[in-house]
């Protein structure tokens, strides 16, 4: 299927949340967001992706 990651469009087999995170090589410590709307880490593995949908993957930042 076809998602919107951050902004730019790409092809996923996942199904979840959950899979995606882990397909796309995301790790650690991230925030997420499906359609605009947040998404705790509690429930991405029962999130389901859907063709279509814009998927926003923020990780924090060390700075100062």
């Amino acid at each position: 299927m076809k998602i919107v990651l951050n902004g730019e469009s790409r092809a996923v087999r996942a199904e979840t949340l959950a899979e995606l995170l882990q397909e796309c090589g995301f790790s650690g410590r991230v925030a997420t967001a499906v359609n605009e709307d947040f998404v705790p880490s509690s429930l991405r593995a029962s999130h389901k992706i859907k063709d279509g949908d814009r998927v926003e993957v923020v990780a924090p930042m060390q700075g100062g």
